[in-house]
């Protein structure tokens, strides 16, 4: 799994986001490029920001690490 709070790791992320384009395809999903973005970009909301309303108990269950 990547690590984000590692040089080599947050480089190969970085090149990855600078490649996509407005018409690049999901290797899965149905996503596009902004939508993809948006939902990358949820989590640092969450944990950065009050824009996001805090999980209740049974949400916090789900996404506890485990």
């Amino acid at each position: 799994m990547k690590n984000l709070f590692t040089e080599k790791d947050t480089q190969e992320t970085l090149k990855r986001i600078d490649s996509l384009a407005e018409n690049s395809k999901p290797n899965w999903g149905k996503m596009s490029v902004g939508q993809m973005l948006s939902h990358c970009s949820v989590t640092y909301e969450m944990v950065f920001t009050d824009k996001h309303k805090k999980p209740n108990l049974f949400l916090k269950h789900l996404l506890k690490k485990q």
